[in-house]
C-alpha cells in the first residue's frame, strides 16, 4: 500500500523525515520540500514516485548509488549537501549550549577514497561483491564507483575471485581494502579461517604486484611488501583491516588544522594515536608521547618509530584511555595535546584535560555529537573554543570529520 507525504527535513542519517498522522516516517533518498509517494516498512519507507522534486535534487553519477546505504545523499546537489553537513556540526554544538561559528567545510574530490569495506556473498548464481542496501542485508553488486580510488575499483574482479575460493555457498564476508601508497592491502573477515586447499589457491594472487598484502580472518596469506602510508616525514604501517583516515587529502586538511593550532616545539601528547596519523607530523616539531590502547596499533607505531628519520623522539605507550585517561599531573609534561578517539568520543580524557593546565588542545572526531559533548567539558573547565573545521571525508554519506581547537 502506498501513500503520499511531504518531506519536512533530513534526519541525521540522511533520510528524509515526514510527519504523518501515523507518526514520523524516514524516507530514504528524499529531500526536504519534496512531495513523494512512499511504501512504508514500519517507520522506514522507500520512494515509489516523486510528485514534486526539490530544486536540490540531482541525478547520481551512477544509477546503483541510490540503492546502497553507503551513499544516502548522492542525489543532493553539492551546495545544499555541504550546507546540510555544516549544519549538522553547528547543531551538535548548539545542543550543548555552544554557539560557535563553523568554518566552511573542506570538500573532497571523487575517486580519492583509499579505503573501502565491501560485503561479499556466494550464492548458487555466483559471487556478489558490493555494498548493502540501506537498512538491509541485501548486497548491491558494483562494478564502478566514482568515490573510490581507481586502484580499488580496478581489483573488484580479483576480489570476486578471492571470495569464490574462500566462501561456501550462502556465506557472507567483509572485504576491507586499502589503497596504500605501495599497493593494496586486502583483509577478509567473517569468512572463517582458510584451509590448506584455499591457502594454496589464494597464494597465486601473490604474483600480482599491485597487491601488497592479503589476509584472511587473521591469517596472512602472503605479503609482497609491508603496506605503507606517508604521514609527513614518516611511513606508517597500517594493520590489516584497521582504521586509517579514508582520504589522503582529508587527512592532510585535518593535520594542517592540528599543526596550525599546537605550534611551538612541544613536548606533545597524541592520544588515541592509532598508527601515528598525527604523531610523526607533530614529531617534526618536538618530542611526542603517542598513547594507544590497541596492541596491534601500538606495535605499528613502534615499527614506524624505528624507521622514521628527521623527527624528534617518539615514545609509543599502550594504555586504555577510556578507563585510564592521562591525569592532570601526567598532562603537566605537555604544551599541547591532540586526541582523535573513536566515535564514542573521549569523555574521560576530556574531564582530565579540563582539570589540567595544558595550554592547547586539538580534538579530531568523526562524530559531531560526542565531539560537542567533549567540547562542553573542556569549555566548562576553562578552555576557549578557537575553531571548528568540518572536513567532508566521506563523500555522499551522512558522516563528517571535524577538528575543534581549544586554548587556555
Amino acid at each position: 500500500m502506498t501513500e503520499t507525504v511531504t518531506i519536512d527535513a533530513l534526519g541525521h542519517g540522511g533520510d528524509g523525515i515526514a510527519e504523518t498522522a501515523d507518526g514520523r516516517v524516514y524516507v530514504a533518498h528524499a529531500l526536504p520540500g519534496e512531495t513523494v509517494t512512499i511504501e512504508r516498512h514500519g517507520d522506514r519507507a522507500t520512494v515509489v514516485d516523486i510528485i514534486t522534486a526539490s530544486p536540490d535534487r540531482v541525478a547520481p553519477p551512477l544509477p546503483h548509488m541510490t540503492a546502497v546505504g553507503t551513499y544516502p545523499l548522492v542525489h543532493m546537489a553539492e551546495p545544499a549537501y555541504l550546507a546540510w553537513k555544516t549544519e549538522l556540526v553547528r547543531a551538535a554544538f548548539a545542543q550543548r549550549g555552544i554557539a560557535t561559528p563553523v568554518e566552511p567545510i573542506v570538500p573532497i574530490r571523487g575517486g580519492t577514497r583509499r579505503r573501502a569495506v565491501f560485503a561479499a556473498i556466494r550464492t548458487g548464481r555466483g559471487v556478489a561483491i558490493g555494498f548493502h542496501k540501506r537498512h538491509s542485508a541485501e548486497i548491491v553488486p558494483i562494478e564502478r564507483c566514482p568515490v573510490l580510488s581507481p586502484a580499488i575499483i580496478g581489483k573488484l574482479p580479483v576480489l570476486r575471485e578471492i571470495a569464490a575460493i574462500i566462501l561456501p555457498e550462502k556465506r557472507a564476508a567483509r572485504f576491507s581494502v586499502l589503497a596504500a601508497d605501495n599497493g593494496l592491502d586486502i583483509s577478509v573477515t567473517e569468512s572463517g579461517r582458510p584451509n590448506a586447499r584455499s591457502l594454496a589457491a589464494l597464494g597465486r594472487f601473490g604474483t600480482d604486484m599491485a597487491i601488497a598484502r592479503l589476509s584472511v580472518d587473521g591469517t596472512e596469506v602472503f605479503r609482497n611488501r609491508l603496506p605503507e602510508l606517508r604521514a609527513g616525514p614518516a611511513a606508517l604501517f597500517p594493520v590489516p583491516g584497521g582504521f586509517v583516515q579514508a582520504v589522503a587529502s582529508a587527512e592532510q586538511a585535518l593535520a594542517d588544522a592540528v599543526l596550525a593550532h599546537v605550534g611551538g616545539k612541544g613536548p606533545f601528547a597524541d592520544l588515541f594515536a592509532g598508527i601515528g596519523t598525527f604523531t610523526f607530523r607533530l614529531a617534526e616539531r618536538g618530542q611526542v608521547t603517542a598513547v594507544e590502547g590497541e596492541p596491534a596499533l601500538v606495535a605499528a607505531l613502534e615499527n614506524a618509530t624505528r624507521h622514521a628519520r628527521g623527527v624528534k623522539r617518539v615514545a609509543a605507550r599502550r594504555r586504555d584511555l577510556f578507563v585510564n585517561p592521562l591525569s592532570p599531573p601526567e598532562l603537566k609534561a605537555f604544551t599541547a595535546v591532540v586526541f582523535d578517539p573513536p566515535a564514542a568520543g573521549a569523555k574521560a580524557q576530556a574531564e582530565m584535560l579540563a582539570r589540567s593546565d595544558v595550554a592547547k588542545v586539538a580534538a579530531v572526531s568523526c562524530n559531531p555529537a560526542t565531539l560537542a559533548r567533549d567540547a562542553r567539558i573542556l569549555i566548562d573547565g576553562g578552555y576557549r573554543l578557537d575553531r571548528v573545521l568540518p572536513v567532508d571525508q566521506f563523500l555522499y554519506s551522512a558522516e563528517i570529520e571535524v577538528v575543534a581547537t581549544f586554548s587556555r
